[in-house]
C-alpha cells in the first residue's frame, strides 16, 4: 500500500496536544498560569473534517482548560486532557467505538505518544518531533508542530476522499470560531 493509498482509508484522527496543535512552547505567567498558541489553519482543518463525518480525539497528558474550550468550539467531543497512560484509553476510545486501528490517524510528537501509534493504521509527527517518532512515523509532515501540521494531514485525507474543495466558492462552510 503506498503512502496515499493510507491516507485515502482514514476515518478517524487521534491527536496530541503540545507539540503537535501547539508548538511545544509555553508561556508562564507569574500567576503560574501556562499559556499555549493554536493554529486557526488547524482549527479550521477540524472543523471540515467533524462536518464530512469524520472523527477528531485529542488525548493529553496536559490540562489546560482554555485548550479544552477551545477544541470543543472546534466541535470535539472526544477530548481526553492530564492522561498519564494514552495507550489505555485510546484502547478504550477505540473499543467504546468499535473503530478499525487501520483507519486511524494518530499525530503525535514526543514518547508519551510512542506506544499509541504503533497500535494505528497511519502513524504520523510534525517535521519537529522527537526523533523516536520520526523514526515510527509512516508520514512526517513538513510543517513543524502548531504551525499547520495538523492541517496538513487532514487536508491529505479529505482531499483524497472528495472532502476538500480548492475552490473557496465551493466551500459552504462556518468559520466562526475558527
Amino acid at each position: 500500500m503506498n503512502e496515499l493509498e493510507r491516507f485515502k482509508s482514514i476515518k478517524t484522527f487521534i491527536l496530541d496536544v503540545d507539540g503537535v496543535l501547539t508548538n511545544s512552547e509555553l508561556i508562564i505567567l507569574e500567576n503560574g498560569h501556562l499559556l499555549r498558541k493554536m493554529n486557526v489553519k488547524d482549527g479550521y482543518a477540524i472543523k471540515r473534517a467533524l462536518k464530512m463525518g469524520y472523527r477528531v480525539c485529542v488525548i493529553t497528558g496536559g490540562n489546560s482548560s482554555g485548550v479544552v474550550q477551545r477544541l470543543k468550539g472546534l466541535g470535539v467531543e472526544d477530548i481526553y486532557s492530564n492522561i498519564h497512560d494514552k495507550l489505555d484509553k485510546y484502547e478504550d476510545y477505540i473499543h467504546a467505538y468499535e473503530l478499525d486501528p487501520g483507519k486511524i490517524l494518530y499525530m503525535g510528537d514526543d514518547l508519551p505518544d510512542y506506544d499509541t501509534m504503533r497500535k494505528v493504521g497511519l502513524p504520523c509527527c510534525p517535521k519537529d518531533a522527537a526523533r523516536e517518532i520520526i523514526s515510527i512515523s509512516q508520514y512526517v509532515s513538513p510543517i513543524a508542530g502548531g504551525k499547520g501540521c495538523v492541517r496538513d494531514v487532514i487536508e491529505k485525507v479529505l482531499k483524497l476522499n472528495g472532502h476538500w474543495k480548492d475552490d473557496p466558492k465551493d466551500v459552504e462552510f462556518e468559520i466562526e470560531g475558527l
